[in-house]
């Protein structure tokens, strides 16, 4: 399964959002029984969203549902109207892997999210995304600076470390990584900026709140024509033995680079030719 480049949250009490979602063209969807779903609103919201789910076209997005945190009094009635559909999960606020051994052992084999958004999260990180059976791990900026006591700025320098230590985890992990959410969903160029520093640190894709928002991360999230023939470039050049290309060194890291350029352009070529996917429970 290949890592999204979108995954965009909608609330799971709203069907006619559910319903909607696919029309933006997300890699994922995530519907969303935690942060999008007032405390007592969860026990209908989760019909709601059991429903909508099964109601989505089976050669579309990913599909996901976020349960509510293990320890809620939520939790254990949103896994098992989980285990009733064909999604997949996004669980939230992770912090221990037996958190994660405990969901597997109830929901059987199916995609898995995870969500790095707490102190003791991030401070785990390496461990928790040592358990290579999810295919993303994502950083949860916004609970992520609530809980250590922070403020959030529009240059997201008080979340670099912790932005970056989850990315590190989820590399050493061999797990996907996706980035924080922007929460100006109506400034197209705050989000712009905002994935392309992620997509810098080296993040796969970026979560998304607002359909608008999906067309700007797969933007930044698929390499570019001038890319592609850059990486196009150095590989050709690293096979003729030829040490420099547009007056830049080409060595075996910078064939690494480019190869990794080529992979995504061939993953985005294939999402774009070929129905997306559906997690089949």
């Amino acid at each position: 399964m290949t890592v999204p480049r979108s995954l965009l949250f909608v609330p799971g009490g709203r069907a006619d959002m559910i319903a909607k979602a696919p029309r933006s063209s997300p890699d994922a969807i995530a519907v969303d029984l935690e942060d999008a779903v007032a405390p007592g609103d969860k026990d209908e919201a989760r019909r709601t969203a059991v429903a909508a789910v099964e109601d989505l076209p089976d050669d579309g997005a990913l599909v996901l549902i976020r349960v509510n945190p293990p320890g809620t009094p939520w939790f254990d009635d949103d896994v098992e109207a989980v285990a009733g559909t064909r999604a997949g999960v996004v669980l939230p606020k992770y912090e221990e892997p037996a958190q994660l051994r405990d969901l597997r052992e109830r929901l059987g084999e199916r995609e898995v999210v995870v969500g790095i958004e707490t102190a003791r999260g991030v401070a785990g990180a390496r461990e928790l995304l040592a358990e290579t059976d999810v295919l993303a791990g994502y950083f949860g900026a916004e609970d992520f600076i609530a809980s250590v006591g922070g403020r959030r700025t529009p240059s997201s320098r008080e979340v670099l470390f912790a932005r970056s230590e989850v990315l590190l985890a989820a590399r050493l992990g061999g797990v996907g990584a996706l980035d924080q959410a922007v929460v100006t969903v109506r400034d197209a160029e705050s989000f712009r900026a905002d994935a392309a520093e992620g997509r810098d640190l080296g993040y796969d894709g970026k979560i998304c709140i607002h359909p608008a928002q999906v067309t700007l991360a797969h933007e930044v999230f698929t390499p570019s024509d001038e890319e592609i023939a850059h990486a196009r470039d150095v590989v050709e050049a690293g096979r003729a033995g030829v040490g420099v290309v547009n007056g830049e060194m080409v060595d075996d890291v910078h064939l690494r680079m480019a190869a990794a350029v080529l992979a995504r352009a061939g993953d985005a070529a294939e999402r774009s030719s070929t129905p997306g996917r559906s997690v089949e429970g």
